[in-house]
């Protein structure tokens, strides 16, 4: 054989396994791409007036602009305790390759508590008009019933169903490594843990749907391989809470959140192969 027709056959051997790997590349490609992730979050408060509606007892009243405090627990020692028991939150998601949008339903676990402080309170306390002061406690694990606390502190509890958009800042041929930047926002209902006790009364601590929020999430999304990814999240809620049972009434309010989130997730492809 002369050394033209081997090189010949040597080039389209290598052409052939190229356009052969290309193609089976190709055909591992899928149309969609499905998701979960778990992280933690820490997060910041608004200013918010509580105002609490007790008819039995003549109360008609608001606290205005407490301050309030998350409470992150991830700080205690993750592998000590439960996972659920910090401020945790998770996503569960799909998204379309080509048109990288997708949707997510985004879960966050967040403690919101009123914070050690002279709060203002006006309206109506036992039929009789009060402009007054009174101390709240923010000491969770020490209350006792004539201190004043209010917390949602098994969960402030936010659920959001977003659209997701993608945009692609780093993806090698090899695909060992992509970097994207993700855009989100939704609405959805609250699901608080609601736990207080107000002029000496308690409630029975309990889970409610109490209310709606809405949310804008932007995150960066750094994957390795074809599966695991770490994903950073800055997002901004707005939380109306409503109907909030308190002993012999409800309450009501509304707040701003914060959010810096971090969260590992994993990846995997479905649909139909893409063309």
């Amino acid at each position: 054989m002369s050394t033209r027709v081997f090189s010949v056959f040597l080039f389209s051997f290598v052409l052939f396994n190229k356009i052969a790997a290309q193609s089976n590349t190709q055909k591992k490609e899928r149309k969609n791409e499905f998701y979960f992730s778990w992280g933690y979050n820490t997060e910041w408060y608004t200013q918010s007036s509580v105002h609490v509606v007790q008819p039995s007892l003549g109360n008609d009243y608001k606290f205005a602009s407490v301050t309030a405090h998350d409470h992150i627990g991830w700080d205690q020692g993750l592998l000590s305790i439960p996972l659920s028991i910090p401020q945790y939150n998770y996503r569960i998601g799909w998204y379309n390759k080509k048109k990288n949008i997708g949707f997510e339903i985004n879960f966050d676990h967040t403690k919101y508590i009123i914070a050690d402080q002279q709060a203002h309170i006006v309206g109506t306390l036992n039929n009789r008009n009060i402009d007054s002061t009174v101390h709240f406690n923010d000491n969770i694990t020490v209350n006792p019933a004539s201190k004043f606390y209010y917390y949602l502190n098994n969960g402030a509890n936010f659920l959001l169903f977003n659209v997701v958009k993608k945009w692609p800042i780093i993806k090698p041929k090899n695909n060992k490594f992509k970097l994207d930047l993700l855009g989100k926002a939704g609405i959805g209902p609250l699901i608080p843990h609601v736990e207080n006790c107000l002029f000496g009364a308690k409630n029975d601590p309990h889970f409610q749907i109490g209310g709606w929020n809405t949310g804008v999430e932007g995150a960066v999304r750094a994957t390795f391989g074809k599966h695991i990814f770490l994903e950073f999240c800055n997002k901004i809620d707005y939380a109306s809470y409503s109907g909030l049972k308190i002993y012999q009434g409800t309450a009501s309010q509304s707040f701003g959140t914060y959010e810096l989130i971090l969260n590992l997730g994993y990846v995997f492809q479905g649909g139909k192969q893409l063309k």
